[in-house]
């Protein structure tokens, strides 16, 4: 009698995909939800912790996230109005617009952190380090079909 196959085994790579996200995501808002922090917009966690460790290039963040200019821009007034970014013009250069953590946004960045860091060693505590590495591999050859395909900051990846 053959064996039952593996979960993973059996449901679509996309499907994978969005049940591992969430995984993250319930920790991330469950963590930020206990630290006062439960007002996050959808996306905001991705900004805060982009910003924490690459200090907020605004460009990079819209075509990182894959959406319109003007849903960024809706994102980061959001953020801005509930006290996680201040918005200010780049002395450089008048025509851009900076944003960087508030101390509220440097704490819930740092709730962040630590729910990705919890959720990373749970999964270390179920599968070899080695296996994360294959794992990251295969994401990162997809991330690669993506650009490939043509998704970019003026034709936004879809679902």
């Amino acid at each position: 009698m053959a064996a039952e196959p593996a979960r993973y085994e059996t449901v679509a790579f996309p499907a994978l995909l969005r049940q591992a996200r969430r995984a993250y995501a319930r920790a991330t808002m469950t963590a930020l939800a206990e630290a006062g922090c439960d007002d996050m917009p959808r996306n905001g966690s991705y900004v805060l912790a982009a910003s924490a460790r690459h200090g907020a290039q605004l460009g990079h963040i819209i075509r990182e996230l894959g959406v319109s200019k003007q849903a960024a821009g809706q994102l980061i007034d959001t953020l801005v109005s509930r006290g996680y970014l201040d918005r200010s013009v780049d002395p450089r250069d008048r025509r851009r617009l900076t944003i960087s953590l508030t101390e509220r946004g440097a704490a819930a960045a740092d709730v962040i952190g630590a729910a990705v860091s919890e959720v990373d060693a749970r999964l270390l505590a179920r599968v070899s380090a080695e296996q994360v590495g294959h794992a990251r591999a295969v994401l990162s050859a997809l991330i690669g079909l993506d650009a490939d395909l043509g998704a970019g900051p003026d034709r936004p990846a879809r679902a």
